[in-house]
Formats: C-alpha cells, structure tokens, sequence
C-alpha cells in the first residue's frame, strides 16, 4: 500500500487537469475519463504516453497495474472513455496492441528515455513483478504479458 505522501503525488496529475492545468504536463500524459462497468459513474486516471502519433492521434499507454486496473476493465466492458491531453477531452476507441507491437512500443519508449530508463526498469519490474532488465527477452516474455498496451483513437464528430 502507498504511503500517504505517494498517494498525494499521484493524485496531483489528476488535480492539475480538474483545474484545467493538465497542459503543463506537456505530451507525456493523458488524463483518461471512463466508465464503471458496474457503477456507471464517471472515474479519471492519468497515464504515461508511451507513444503518440500526431496524424491518427492514436495514443499509446500501459496498464502499470495489469488486467486487473479498473480503468483496464471499464474499457474492456465496452463503456464509453475519453482521454484528454490538456486541451479539453474527446471520445476514444481503444484496442489491445498484439505482444510484438507492444513490444517494438516499449523497446522505442526505452530508447526515448536514456536518462531515467535505470529507475523506469525498476519500476516496470516491481509492477510486473520480476527483475526487469530492459532486454527484449524480458520485453516480450513477461512484461507486456504481464502490462498489457492499450491504443486510444479519437472517435470522429458527427
């Protein structure tokens, strides 16, 4: 269980976009709106990008708790998301991205990451529970098994 302090941090993201500050996060983060699948009420998480394409707009990320998040389950029961970069929130799709995708994903974040990517492979590690060694063996056999990659694209206006 988090301390108290952990838990503060990581709920600040969240603040910054409910005061619609979520911009200054930059185009690292998205602020994901989604649906209870039992509730029915409206929950937000925010999520690292791991990759963005500015022509589609799809926007990659990672369950860093697995299967088992809720935002993971509530997309997966087919209730309505949103994912807001700081701009204000649009409607997405979303979609599973098959092992070697995710893996080629995962490898390119990595690459993008040099500076802190001793501290995010402990990181990934401990959510997947083993010893992370940024290797493609590690990529494709536990860790995007284990974390699984979801891909967000806007659904156009009517």
């Amino acid at each position: 269980m988090p301390s108290k302090a952990a838990t503060t941090l990581l709920r600040l993201p969240n603040v910054l976009y409910g005061v619609h500050l979520g911009w200054v996060l930059g185009n690292r983060f998205i602020q994901l709106t989604h649906t209870g699948r039992l509730s029915g009420r409206f929950y937000t998480v925010v999520l690292e990008i791991l990759r963005y394409n500015p022509d589609t707009r799809e926007t990659i990320v990672m369950s860093g708790f697995g299967t088992k998040a809720n935002w993971y389950a509530n997309i997966r029961s087919g209730r309505a998301a949103w994912i807001d970069k700081g701009h204000g929130p649009y409607r997405v799709n979303y979609r599973l991205l098959e092992t070697e995708e995710a893996v080629s994903v995962l490898a390119d974040y990595e690459r993008r990451i040099r500076l802190v990517r001793p501290l995010a492979g402990w990181v990934l590690g401990r959510l997947a529970a083993f010893d992370y060694h940024g290797t493609a063996a590690d990529r494709r056999r536990r860790l995007v098994e284990t974390l699984p990659l979801v891909a967000f694209t806007p659904i156009a206006e009517k």
